[in-house]
């Protein structure tokens, strides 16, 4: 319910409807201490609202500045008070405090306190980081970069496209499933004086732009101009890991609902509640090797991101004859992994090059201080995990394998039996069936008049293929008839073309086969084609699983019947496509090559199919890409039975050509191995329309006298209903 609420409070900070002027705008003083981000925001959406632009810029910008204020002031008040703190240190392996030490201890925290309250409040003003708290509505549209929304629009109206330009790129970055944003960006790109360069992210850390400048500059042969990008980079994942830490010790307000679970200092006293909030403050700060390896809009971190950067660092000293630097950072890969071959005999050829310059060389002192830090705080939540019943999810126990350096010795035993216990326990996905080669794929021709036309070979890629005769001129002209119904009926039968969610030249209309058989037993289409389309999906699932994976049973995931339509006085000098290039069950990033498979991409699609009806258009032709999304490697023309199967990763990224005249209908299918995510309203659908038929059957039955051909139930109109009355909403999926 309180996640139902926080957009309503933003809401509530809007002005009524008409208002001239925004009500409450916070003046802005240069140089006066930041004001509280929550209100500035606040005060931004109501100049926004209320079309005063300028002033939503300024407000919005300083809600950020304020936002990035707090974060610096905690972090250098936090270095610069650590380092004047003398407080005792806990012994290497946690035990009893003797009750002597413990003023000493309460006289250090209170020292720290002091000096932490005092510094915040020089940088912060008067109240320091507790004026400036913010709430968790507020701080989740941070994280998910909605000023910037709001900021690119405003620009836009201002007439400062670079900058609407970068505000739009970095909204776009943490969220690129935003398809308005993803269509203000393609009109931007289309517009005269706008560079490449205008796109840029004004919130990533820059160590991501020269981890990636330095990798590029490397896989160029230009060692050189590499290293110093690459070091720069690990020295700003380094910075940011401190950023990250700072913000753990932070107001309790910061911590996530995770975190609030019951714990040691939710049972009372004072030294339980020490301990869980500083056993909080140590879960936080572990937490920060996944984050700064975890790209902005991203799920997934980069595997072993500090540790592959000090080994493209080692050899790139090596290569250009720095051999000092080579050694130092290779001894700090083996703090990593002391057994790792590859390193190992890296540094018996540094230092047999070097001779006696290279015994004094050690590790980098900053990874060395990192990995010391790591494992003593590792140390603590483990013996707060055996002896007070915490839980700690080390990275070394995730399949994410962030940490997998943590010595297995760390680990108390009592611990080590149970996450050997729970790793057994854990539902692991079983490997999919490796892709046999070509010369062992068999022409599978399971329906009579299927012929292989394409094979991936001939598709330019893998796990790719195209096959005709799947339906009659007759089955295609039955299913098209389908369509059309379902559109004329219009709003009597919740089934509306409207403009495609993909591009604003196109019409687009979809039909399930959950609503197809509402509208069969209502009587708006005819039950034939409603039929057709399930056997069809059906015989597609089955062909597609002999060809594809005749080891692994395939289950229909999703059924779809789409057409687009090409919107006549729209179409000159028009530049995108029908569908953008994508790919089925992942995020496709073309910058990168990647492709995240993570939500809120349908992560458990392994299959798809595309079972075209007709041809009588123009433009409309599926195309596949490289994971550039640019080099087109093959393209197929549509036509009525012709099926085009593919695996749904990767390795199959495709898009469609504009449709610029006539319309372009086609059954889109997906499947996939899981059997928890086969598709429930091709079963309802089922049921739904043997219904009549059994009805039928039991009239004859129990009137034998009646009239042999009685008037069918289809003619009588009726309507599906759920259990409370009302008509159900059919799911759409694109």
């Amino acid at each position: 319910m309180l996640r139902l609420l926080r957009p309503l409070l933003l809401l509530l900070l809007l002005p009524p409807p008409g208002s001239a002027d925004p009500p409450g705008l916070t003046p802005l003083s240069p140089g006066a201490p930041p004001q509280p981000p929550d209100l500035l925001y606040a005060d931004g959406l109501r100049a926004y609202a209320a079309g005063a632009w300028a002033p939503a810029v300024a407000l919005l910008r300083e809600a950020l500045r304020s936002r990035a204020a707090l974060g610096r002031a905690r972090q250098d008040c936090g270095a610069s008070c650590a380092a004047e703190s003398r407080a005792p240190q806990p012994d290497s392996a946690p035990g009893p405090w003797p009750r002597a030490r413990e003023p000493l201890l309460l006289r250090a925290v209170f020292r720290r306190a002091e000096c932490l309250a005092q510094c915040v409040a020089r940088a912060l003003g008067p109240g320091g980081a507790a004026r400036l708290r913010v709430g968790r509505a507020v701080r989740d549209a941070f994280r998910r970069r909605e000023p910037y929304n709001y900021l690119q629009r405003a620009y836009y109206q201002l007439k400062k496209r670079e900058l609407a330009a970068a505000a739009a790129h970095t909204f776009f970055v943490v969220n690129p499933m935003h398809l308005q944003m993803r269509e203000d960006i393609a009109k931007y790109r289309r517009m005269s004086g706008l560079r490449p360069q205008s796109f840029r992210d004004l919130e990533t850390p820059p160590y991501w732009a020269d981890y990636d400048t330095g990798l590029e500059l490397l896989g160029r042969q230009e060692v050189g101009l590499a290293l110093p990008r690459l070091e720069e980079a690990l020295q700003g994942s380094l910075a940011q890991m401190e950023s990250c830490r700072a913000v753990c010790e932070g107001p309790e307000e910061q911590e996530t609902e995770e975190e609030e679970e019951e714990g040691p200092g939710s049972q009372g006293g004072l030294y339980p509640a020490i301990a869980g909030h500083w056993i909080r403050v140590l879960q936080c700060r572990q937490r920060c090797v996944t984050d700064i390896a975890t790209r902005p809009g991203r799920s997934f971190p980069v595997p072993d991101f500090l540790l592959s950067q000090l080994r493209h660092l080692h050899e790139a000293h090596a290569q250009v004859g720095n051999l000092s630097q080579a050694v130092e950072n290779v001894l700090s890969v083996l703090l990593f992994y002391p057994e790792d071959k590859a390193a190992k005999q890296a540094l018996t050829q540094y230092q047999a090059q070097l001779g006696e310059q290279g015994l004094g060389l050690g590790p980098r002192e900053d990874i060395q201080n990192f990995i010391l830090r790591s494992l003593g705080e590792k140390r603590q939540l483990y013996y707060a995990m055996e002896h007070l019943g915490t839980s700690f999810k080390d990275p070394k126990q995730e399949d994410l394998n962030m940490d997998p350096w943590t010595p297995a010795g760390l680990i108390p035993e009592v611990l080590r039996a149970k996450l050997r216990e729970d790793q057994e326990k854990r539902p692991w996905d079983q490997e999919p069936p490796q892709p046999k080669p070509l010369t062992y794929w068999k022409d599978v021709l399971l329906l009579e008049g299927v012929t292989l036309t394409q094979d991936a070979r001939q598709l330019n890629g893998s796990e790719r293929a195209v096959l005709d005769g799947l339906l009659t001129p007759a089955e295609c002209g039955v299913l098209l008839q389908l369509a059309k119904d379902a559109a004329g009926a219009g709003a009597r039968s919740g089934y509306r073309g409207r403009r495609s969610p993909h591009t604003p030249h196109e019409h687009f209309e979809g039909l399930t086969v959950l609503k197809a058989a509402q509208l069969a037993r209502a009587g708006t289409v005819g039950s034939q084609g409603a039929k057709l389309l399930l056997e069809v999906s059906e015989r597609v699932r089955t062909l597609t699983q002999a060809y594809f994976s005749p080891e692994r049973p395939l289950h229909l995931s999703f059924t779809h019947l789409v057409c687009r339509s090409a919107i006549e006085g729209e179409q000159e000098q028009r530049m995108d496509l029908s569908h953008p290039v994508h790919a089925d069950n992942c995020i496709l990033d073309p910058d990168s090559g990647e492709c995240w498979r993570e939500p809120p991409a349908y992560t458990y699609r392994d299959y798809s199919g595309l079972l075209y009806l007709n041809d009588d258009f123009q433009g409309g032709d599926l195309f596949f890409t490289q994971p550039n999304a640019l080099t087109v490697t093959a393209q197929v023309r549509p036509r009525c039975g012709r099926l085009v199967a593919f695996s749904s990763g990767v390795e199959n990224p495709h898009g469609v050509w504009a449709v610029t005249r006539g319309r372009r209908c086609a059954l889109a299918l997906w499947h996939t191995w899981a059997p928890e995510h086969r598709e429930q309203e091709w079963a309802e659908a089922k049921e739904l329309l043997q219904e009549p038929e059994q009805e039928e059957e039991e009239e004859k039955e129990e009137t034998p006298g009646r009239d042999p051909a009685p008037e069918p139930p289809s003619r009588k109109p009726q309507r599906a209903h759920n259990k409370d009355g009302k008509v159900p909403r059919v799911r759409e999926e694109l």
